[in-house]
């Protein structure tokens, strides 16, 4: 599978935030048959779920993989686990979250792994950062681009730039 485009969602509100979330990319970077070809900005996001804890740092970016997307998953868990990220508590805070949200149009439902991302829409903190990067990029499945699926969407949490990285 030579050169796939995916997105990739990047998120923390522990420790250093902004710092966790620079690591998280620059380790990406590093990882063999991974290549980041754009990045959005830093939003600070208001968290969702009712739980209580900090905002969030949130990111975008699109990469370019040789890996399928069962192994890039793999990586991208694995590098959240590397960066010491316990899972506890659904919406909870967390010290890197690393989701795959587009892999190239594919759409795939199976255990562990659905594609595309099943919030992207409803999420403004994934909406934003990716419509900066990927605006005209069409979701396999709704069949909208990222820009529109934002102007539709109804999430009212706050979400603000704070930087370009």
């Amino acid at each position: 599978m030579p050169h796939i485009t995916a997105y990739i969602g990047i998120g923390s509100n522990l420790g250093i935030p902004e710092e966790n979330c620079t690591n998280a990319i620059e380790k990406i970077s590093s990882t063999k048959d991974i290549k980041i070809i754009s990045k959005s900005s830093f939003y600070q996001t208001e968290p969702i779920g009712g739980v209580q804890q900090g905002w969030f740092i949130n990111a975008a970016i699109e990469i370019e993989t040789d890996l399928s997307p069962e192994n890039l998953l793999s990586v991208l868990l694995n590098l959240e686990l590397a960066m010491g990220r316990i899972r506890e508590e659904k919406w909870g805070p967390r010290l890197i979250d690393l989701d795959l949200l587009l892999y190239s149009n594919l759409v795939i439902e199976k255990k562990g792994l659905t594609l595309p991302h099943p919030e992207i829409q409803n999420r403004k903190f994934v909406l934003i950062p990716m419509s900066e990067i990927a605006g005209n990029v069409i979701h396999p499945t709704l069949k909208k681009t990222i820009k529109t699926l934002l102007q539709e969407s109804s999430d009212v949490t706050i979400v603000k730039k704070i930087k370009k990285i």
